[in-house]
């Protein structure tokens, strides 16, 4: 058996290969992971490369780059129509976020509109009060379900948290500062206040009447 010099491309390693007597090469085994690595499979230095090699580098990462930046595009689009949805979503929700305490509602019109088709008749007025009560009863139990509470003011002492002062007025029986008269009952909304409720105050037995209403500050 011969043997057979076998110089790659790059004349950076030669092996030896035995060669059979009638001049064909023996069959060898290459180890496992081994040392035959395809020349396409090693990713050269870009001093090591050629005009050729460059060229073609570069038409890949201008693919890759075209690639990207459609990906980019597309990303944009997408978060440009889920910023459109939410905020048409946004816009659904408060223009109908009512709706549920509206139908709660429509049974205290519709009494209502009951009450004055039966307020022709003159001797209804007895009924019809009754029927008015009913019905005021049934839209403060709404509103209260819905979060609504009164503001306490008729005795208490004023506060301008929750008061608002019209006028002060002389009282035997109040101790100055204290709220005598409810002109305007004043209401909060989950335990926020929504309109204060307009008051009159003692100035305390004894006391001249004024006109200029305590501060609320």
């Amino acid at each position: 058996m011969v043997q057979v010099e076998v110089k790659d491309k790059d004349e950076k390693s030669r092996k030896t290969h035995p060669m059979t007597d009638d001049g064909a090469l023996a069959e060898t085994d290459v180890p496992d992971g081994g040392s035959e690595v395809s020349e396409g499979n090693e990713e050269k230095p870009l001093e090591k490369l050629t005009r050729k090699d460059l060229l073609a580098r570069a038409r890949e990462l201008r693919e890759s780059a075209k690639k990207n930046y459609e990906l980019y595009l597309r990303s944009q689009a997408e978060v440009q129509n889920i910023k459109r949805r939410a905020k048409k979503d946004k816009e659904e929700w408060v223009k109908f976020s009512n709706e549920n305490l509206i139908k709660q509602l429509l049974p205290v019109m519709d009494n209502l509109e009951n009450a004055i088709l039966h307020a022709k008749d003159d001797n209804a007025v007895g009924p019809l009060k009754e029927g008015v009560e009913l019905t005021l009863k049934g839209l403060r139990d709404t509103l209260e379900k819905a979060g609504l509470e009164e503001v306490k003011a008729a005795g208490e002492a004023f506060d301008p948290n929750f008061h608002q002062a019209v006028s002060e007025q002389p009282d035997e029986t109040a101790a100055p500062g204290q709220v005598i008269h409810v002109l305007q009952k004043g209401y909060t909304l989950n335990q926020r206040l929504i309109r204060p409720a307009m008051v009159v105050v003692s100035s305390g037995p004894g006391a001249q009447e004024s006109s200029q209403a305590p501060s609320n500050q």
